[in-house]
Order: structure tokens, then sequence, then C-alpha cells
């Protein structure tokens, strides 16, 4: 089934109140923008190195409440010519977490009509639970191809065999869970790994590019064909990172390293003007990047039906 098609067939069911996939072409390249839920989290994450005040301020500003809010967790379904392409996998089920509104990728995959035996290749952004848990689901495995190819930055997986989480600021038992999912995850799919340095094509008008800071072998992935582009930026990018991307996230390994990256890559997409998906954006997390000032600008794109 084309990602097209997915994304129009079926209704929402009773659970499903609000759409949970949204398509996108990008020339010759279908893109389908699947929810994997939300993550409720305390606000300190968004900038642990700022007063309390200031993101009180910020989250005012933007009709938020200043204690916790839902996290968006955003994955990308890609089909470039023969390939059909995961970037990312979402968080999966981990019952210690107690996160039932999170780990609905599988579920809304399957809503949408995607077999996930047709996945040829999986992109990871980096290793974070959120983004590897999907593939951990009990009987997940089984369902994907023997073939299937797993593109992730070899500095990634370097890093997860003795993780440094010194610089982090993260609720209790996330570092725990984030160590255990990792070790997992290398571990089952150890044999499906193809592993790059600096930048990689995983098919035609796709091509995956480590940035790091968020982790050592965080990457994101730029898609382009027929003059039309679009980047997922995984974790590079928070909803706050627009007006203040000097801000460290609670998740960040390398806080000053994550904000330079930040800086350079919105400066990049404001110039370009292409289109930006990243994993915490709100849903469906499409938009492009202005300049405002001294900082950015999010401008989401209207609503395709």
């Amino acid at each position: 089934m084309s990602l097209d098609v997915a994304s129009r067939s079926g209704r929402p069911g009773p659970e499903e109140l609000v759409p949970s996939r949204y398509a996108v072409r990008v020339g010759e390249i279908d893109v389908l923008v699947v929810s994997d839920g939300v993550l409720p989290l305390p606000t300190k994450m968004l900038g642990h190195n700022v007063a309390e005040t200031e993101r009180a301020s910020w989250l005012n500003d933007m009709f938020l409440p200043s204690d916790a809010f839902d996290w968006a967790l955003n994955v990308v379904l890609v089909r470039s010519g023969e390939q059909v392409i995961l970037i990312d996998a979402g968080l999966g089920l981990d019952p210690e977490l107690n996160l039932p509104r999170a780990g609905q990728l599988v579920k809304r995959l399957e809503a949408a009509g995607i077999d996930l035996g047709s996945v040829t290749d999986v992109v990871l952004t980096h290793m974070h639970m959120d983004h590897v848990g999907g593939l951990l689901v009990e009987g997940v495995k089984d369902r994907l191809r023997p073939d299937l190819r797993i593109h992730v930055a070899a500095a990634e997986v370097k890093f997860w065999e003795a993780p440094d989480f010194t610089h982090v600021n993260m609720p209790a038992g996330f570092p725990d869970a984030l160590r255990a999912a990792a070790k997992r995850f290398a571990q089952e799919y150890r044999s499906h790994l193809r592993l790059f340095d600096e930048e990689h094509e995983v098919a035609p008008g796709v091509i995956v590019r480590r940035t790091g800071g968020h982790t050592p072998g965080h990457s994101v992935v730029r898609l382009s064909s027929g003059g039309d582009r679009l980047t997922f930026a995984g974790d590079a990018v928070f909803a706050v990172g627009f007006e203040h991307p000097d801000w460290y996230n609670g998740f960040e390994h390398n806080p000053e390293e994550a904000a330079r990256v930040r800086l350079r890559l919105l400066t990049e997409l404001a110039g370009t003007g292409e289109q930006l998906v990243a994993t915490h954006l709100p849903f469906p997390s499409v938009g492009r990047v202005a300049v405002e000032g001294n900082a950015f600008r999010w401008v989401p794109v209207f609503w395709d039906y």
C-alpha cells in the first residue's frame, strides 16, 4: 500500500479521537508522519540551565502548564523507490515507566494499513528508548524482514557500550531505563546494524548525517527530490529551541554541543526554507524555520487535506 493511500484509509477508532498520521510529498518521495503518542515530562526538561522564572514566562506565553506537559513523539515513514524506511521507532511499551499514552507506533501503523514486513530499512537518529523502543515490543522482530537494515552512527553504538550521564538532567528512573533499552536493542539487532561514520545515503534522496550533541551519534535525516527538501531533526530541536536555542534540554548528554548543533541546524533551515519535522514538536510537526531578531520562529504548515 502506498503511503499516500495509507494516510487516507480508515477512520479513527473509538480511542483515536484526533488524527495520528499526516502525509507529505517531497518530490517523488512519500512521507508519513506518525504519532507515537505523548510523553508527560517535567517542564524543567526544557531548559535546566535557566531560572525557573524564565521557563515559567515562556510556558505562560505559550499557554502551557508550568509544572509538566505532554511532549509529542513523532516517527516518520518514507517510501523512496522500492525502499520503505522507518525513521526512528518510538517508545515501545515499558511497564516500569507507566506511560500508557506513548508507545502507539505499531498500533497506528497497522491502522494505516502499513505492514511491518514491508519496511526495508530503519534509520535511528539515536538510541534513546523513545527512538528504539518500538523495535523491542514483543512480537515486532518476528514480523520484520530477516534482511532488514538498521542504519545508525557508529559513534552512537560505541557510546551506549558505556554511556555517560554526568551532564543530563533527567527524572529519576530514566537513566537506568535508557541504558537497559539501548543494551537490549544492541543485543537483539546487532546483525542488522549498518554503521556509518558521518554521512550515508540510505535510499535515493534519503541521506542520514551525524550531528552529535544530543548524543555522540545523534543524526538528522534529509530528504531531497525534485527540488523539494525536508529534514527530520530527531532531538536536535525542541519547541522552546526556536526562541531559546541556548537552553539545555534535560536529555542532552553534551548540552553545550547540542546547543551549537541546534543553532547551526536552525540557521541552515532558515536559509534553505525547507520543511522541518522533529520528534518532539507538536504533531504533525511539519513546518519551516524563520529568523526572528536574534533567534528563530517556528512556522507550521497549513494542513493539507
